[in-house]
């Protein structure tokens, strides 16, 4: 377990009036899929903040600190998210629909009870742990030419995931601890991700013309199968009974952007610049 403090930061993004939604120009298929994982943010985050905050009762002191600062972060993020999801609205109107199907699933698993709420949680956070890892070694192909605004948030984002990989995992660990729980939930964790997110991008490559050219397809299934890759095996070890996500080696680069965050403007260096650095 855990107990040392997260560093809470207010980061704030100045999105250009004109941003392009598919904002990797070169492969804008990844901004497909990366917007459709932010329009889930404003309802994946508030549901992980709920499951650990019914648990605060139950834990220790330094745990008890330690999963604040963790619930601000959260907050952080979904606030960001939500701001740059207004963008992604306003160019393709159609993925509100999209979204009413994100709050629907968000509710189906409130319903579910506070123990599968934090398991929901703890399995959902190393998702974005191991994504962040995936998505630190691929950077370099992702991101090439990306504008860097909304590159930086994700990036700033996947940085603290990594950083907070073990804060809802410890809080489960303090209060139930089933495998079993922990395990049905990342699986039905990954079935409603998966869904959502790919519909939310297959909205925004009809809307920009490339349902049917053959190299969209390919490129999203090279991707999807890469990440699975990383992602199922490391997820099967997570649940085994003694194993804990400080166990998982961290990324390399995404550390590296953290330490650069100027707390007087609130800023991160844009990508270009926390790439040259790094």
């Amino acid at each position: 377990m855990t107990t040392e403090r997260l560093a809470v930061r207010r980061v704030h993004f100045a999105y250009p009036d004109d941003l392009d939604p598919a904002w990797t120009r070169g492969q804008p298929e990844f901004a497909y899929a990366a917007n459709g994982l932010s329009l889930l943010m404003p309802y994946a985050e508030p549901l992980f903040i709920r499951a650990v905050t019914t648990a605060l009762p139950e834990l220790d002191d330094g745990l008890r600190v330690r999963t604040d600062d963790y619930i601000k972060q959260e907050v952080g993020h979904y606030r960001e998210h939500r701001r740059f999801n207004e963008i992604i609205r306003r160019h393709h109107p159609g993925v509100a629909r999209v979204e009413r199907w994100m709050e629907r699933s968000a509710a189906f698993i409130r319903r579910r009870g506070d123990r599968f709420n934090r398991a929901f949680a703890a399995g959902g956070e190393i998702m974005s742990f191991l994504l962040a890892r995936w998505t630190d070694e691929h950077a370099g192909e992702l991101f090439a030419g990306a504008d860097p605004v909304p590159t930086t948030l994700f990036m700033w984002h996947l940085a603290e995931e990594v950083e907070h990989k073990s804060s809802a995992f410890d809080v489960y660990e303090a209060v139930d601890g089933s495998r079993l729980r922990y395990a049905l939930a990342m699986v039905i964790g990954t079935v409603l991700l998966g869904w959502l997110v790919w519909w939310a991008a297959l909205v925004q490559i009809r809307d920009d013309g490339r349902l049917w050219r053959p190299v969209t397809h390919w490129r999203l299934f090279r991707w999807a199968a890469s990440l699975a890759f990383e992602l199922f095996p490391a997820m099967l070890v997570s649940a085994l009974p003694g194993h804990h996500p400080g166990q998982f080696a961290d990324p390399l680069f995404l550390g590296t952007l953290l330490r650069q965050y100027d707390p007087v403007t609130g800023t991160m260096p844009l990508w270009e610049s926390a790439e040259r650095s790094a």
